[in-house]
């Protein structure tokens, strides 16, 4: 990375006046988050906007839109607020730790503080199960359950256990993720919660309380009064319900070629193995349905060399392409945010195909 910089990558931030949601590039040096537009595969500079982080208050999880788990929101000395949009629950964490870092960087001890609480654990005391679930039930503020998919089957009024586990910290009953997955565990105990589909309830079998309950956007849960199962018939998913049914081994935002305008777009993409499948979804819309996909059975994955523009490329990319070439024959360009990201990509890709 470039002096000064403490994180850079893709997040998708929402729009000040009109507010939609666009991907952008950005980097976080140690008292500012800037942001860049893509434009044929490359940043443009300058920025096309900058946030700064002295006096910033940062509040992760951010529960203010219900189809947008993931995000951080930022509110300036100004009282502006910034909603950015990470591709996974670890990547938010991890930028929501380099943030916060930077926003106190002037006081050590309080950096210190943020170290210890990340991997403190202390539950706190005479928690109220029943409290709990009151407020998780609450119309307005609570957890709403909603159709979710696990292979191949839809289970209607249920939650990701990562999602409750956001709650639980945004509503002050645990102080950090470890805190929180036990608490859940308790509420499973205690016959409040019941897990739905394969993930959750293997679990179920482990031995240890803490680990009963997955923080994991995989693994779904529901309220124990409300359980009911459905499955999937054709017409509610039009998308092949097997080769979404795979395990999620990688995620992350890649910037990939249209094979029509030849546009560059920032994309997340989602690898998948048993079935091996790479799907990539458009993360300014709000619906989690992947607009493409293929099977990697068959398929070539390989790095594009830096010195020039390859040949089916266009416009002025900054580097770090890689290519995969489908049984079928179909192309595909995609470009990874730096060299040891694109490194992780393909050997990812490769062990499936």
């Amino acid at each position: 990375m470039e002096d000064g910089v403490l994180k850079e990558g893709f997040l998708v931030k929402r729009g000040h006046i009109v507010h939609n949601w666009k991907a952008r590039w950005f980097i976080l040096r140690q008292n500012t988050l800037l942001y860049y537009k893509l434009q044929g595969g490359q940043k443009v500079t300058p920025p096309k906007g900058r946030i700064l982080l002295d006096g910033c208050t940062i509040t992760c999880p951010c529960l203010e839109y219900e189809n947008r788990p993931l995000l951080i929101k930022l509110k300036t000395q100004t009282s502006t607020e910034y909603f950015l949009e990470a591709c996974s629950r670890e990547e938010r964490d991890a930028w929501a730790f380099e943030i916060t870092g930077a926003i106190h960087a002037g006081q050590p001890g309080k950096v210190q503080q943020l170290h210890i609480q990340k991997n403190s654990f202390k539950l706190p005391p005479h928690i109220s199960l029943h409290r709990i679930v009151d407020k998780m039930h609450d119309s307005s503020s609570g957890i709403r359950p909603s159709p979710n998919m696990e292979q191949g089957s839809t289970y209607k009024k249920t939650f990701i256990g990562s999602s409750l586990v956001d709650w639980l910290i945004s509503n002050n009953f645990s102080a950090n993720r470890l805190e929180a997955v036990t608490l859940a565990s308790m509420l499973m105990e205690e016959n409040f919660l019941r897990p739905v589909g394969v993930r959750s309830l293997g679990a179920i079998r482990s031995g240890d309380l803490a680990e009963q309950f997955l923080d994991d956007s995989t693994a779904l849960y529901t309220f124990a009064e409300s359980y009911k199962k459905k499955i999937s018939s054709r017409e509610e998913i039009s998308l092949s319900t097997m080769e979404l049914s795979g395990t999620v081994v990688k995620q992350g935002y890649l910037a990939k070629q249209g094979h029509k305008r030849k546009n560059w777009k920032v994309r997340r993409f989602v690898l998948r193995k048993e079935p091996a499948f790479l799907h990539y979804y458009d993360p300014s819309k709000e619906e989690n349905r992947p607009v493409g996909g293929f099977s990697l059975r068959g398929s070539l994955v390989s790095a594009l060399e830096d010195n020039g523009v390859p040949t089916g490329v266009k416009g002025n990319v900054q580097g770090n392409l890689f290519k995969v070439i489908t049984k079928d024959d179909v192309h595909y360009y995609i470009q990874a945010s730096s060299k040891a990201e694109r490194a992780e990509w393909i050997e990812a890709i490769k062990k499936l195909t």
